[in-house]
């Protein structure tokens, strides 16, 4: 099976020969967008056909079969890029996920045998990504490192958090 991913989103034409300036959503933009890598419109209305790539001052260019000069550069400005990726692909780092492998896991700590919530979003913050865990106490956030998340199954469809008090459950003030 396949799964959609939004990979980039059309900003600006760059020149007069349909390069256009990709505002990247993928830590693996090389992946992504490799000569011949074939894109679809968030719609599924439109195709695009990866040319060839180069960065330039800090921003992606990209070049389309499909967008040959700046007029079609500019009628193509706000396209949100997606690629159908297989289900069982992996980063190339095996201590990394996609989020929509994490999405929707059991949450545990230790070895507790009942779920105590599920992973509802992976937010990526500045300072570092987030888990949205949903628990019967409401919705909590848990720094996604190694030492709070120390398991990470997908096979079993599970994270393990560390033991940690306060981390999905308030603490009693006294």
């Amino acid at each position: 099976m396949f799964t959609e991913i939004t990979v980039g989103v059309i900003t600006r034409a760059h020149g007069v020969r349909g390069e256009v300036v990709v505002d990247l959503r993928t830590d693996e933009p090389e992946r992504r967008f490799a000569s011949g890598a074939v894109l679809h419109s968030e719609s599924g209305t439109n195709t695009f056909t990866v040319v060839s790539t180069r960065e330039h001052q800090t921003r992606w260019l990209v070049t389309f079969a499909e967008i040959p000069d700046r007029n079609a550069a500019e009628a193509a400005r706000g396209v949100r890029l997606v690629a159908q990726v297989s289900d069982d692909e992996r980063p190339d780092d095996d201590e990394e996920y996609y989020d929509r492998q994490l999405v929707g896991l059991a949450v545990h700590t230790g070895d507790s045998a009942q779920p105590l919530g599920t992973v509802t979003a992976v937010l990526h913050l500045p300072a570092q990504d987030m888990l949205e865990i949903s628990t019967a106490d409401g919705t909590r956030l848990v720094p996604f490192v190694s030492e709070l998340v120390p398991v990470v199954d997908l096979g079993a469809g599970r994270v393990v958090l560390a033991p940690v008090a306060g981390l999905l459950e308030d603490l009693d003030e006294a």
